[in-house]
């Protein structure tokens, strides 16, 4: 056999060799089972987008009128699909209203979305005129009122301390002073003011004054002045004494104050 025929040979068994191993491999590789895709269902609910809850924000302007005048109501919301106001009913998301309430009123809104609801207030006061002093006619009536400068020697302001609507132990000698007067003279019918210094909020304060009307009244329904004879109403910050920034004006300030209420 010459040699150019055992080259020949051998390059056909190397040929015949290397695509036995391709086979092979092909076969072997074939064998082997594909994974299967995820199942999206085993991976857990997906995260979702949360809404955002509904933000509402109320104002007026002024917080504080006399009676008959008007107060502009403004509000302003966010995320909100509805929007409803105490009194006026359902209104526009974002917008004002003028209103001219007989008394004194908190403005409720509830605003609502598909991320929740949430509310806003204001309160408006309003101030009702005191009714003027009508002289008595008969000289017999104005013996039984007893005169102005009596009432008020007898009848003394209380004062109060910083945030506080509690009697100290010289306005409970006070109030048992004025009862005995008021007893002794049941024709006197008595308004009393409450008054605070001005700093806290309008809405605060008008609460504080009514408070320390309410606890002098109380001193001297507990003395024996029958309750219907006694009126009261708050003035919160909104009519000072005083105006100074000092203690001594702010102690001005924080009384109940006592007048005929005739």
């Amino acid at each position: 056999m010459t040699q150019s025929l055992r080259l020949q040979i051998f390059r056909i068994r190397s040929v015949r060799s290397a695509l036995c191993l391709a086979v092979g491999l092909a076969v072997f590789t074939g064998c082997h089972k594909k994974s299967a895709p995820a199942n999206p269902a085993s991976l857990g609910p997906m995260a979702t987008e949360s809404t955002p809850a509904p933000t509402a924000n109320l104002t007026a302007d002024p917080l504080a009128i006399d009676l008959g005048q008007s107060v502009v109501l403004n509000w302003r919301t966010t995320n909100a699909t509805s929007v409803a106001i105490d009194g006026i009913g359902p209104v526009n998301v974002n917008g004002t209203q003028t209103v001219s309430p007989s008394n004194s009123t908190n403005f409720h809104l509830v605003a609502k979305g598909d991320g929740g609801i949430t509310e806003a207030s204001v309160r408006v006061t309003v101030r009702v005129p005191v009714a003027p002093t009508v002289p008595a006619e008969a000289a017999g009536a104005a013996a039984e009122m007893g005169s102005e400068e009596a009432f008020h020697q007898n009848v003394a302001d209380i004062f109060f301390d910083y945030d506080s609507y509690t009697l100290r132990p010289e306005g409970d000698a006070s109030a048992s002073k004025a009862a005995a007067y008021l007893v002794a003279h049941p024709d006197i019918r008595v308004v009393i003011g409450g008054y605070c210094d001005d700093r806290g909020s309008a809405e605060y304060n008008l609460a504080l004054g009514e408070n320390r009307a309410n606890a002098a009244k109380t001193a001297l329904v507990k003395a024996g002045v029958g309750a219907n004879r006694i009126r009261v109403v708050s003035y919160g910050k909104e009519k000072q004494f005083c105006t100074e920034e000092t203690d001594s004006c702010w102690q001005q300030n924080r009384r109940a104050q006592f007048s005929l209420d005739r």
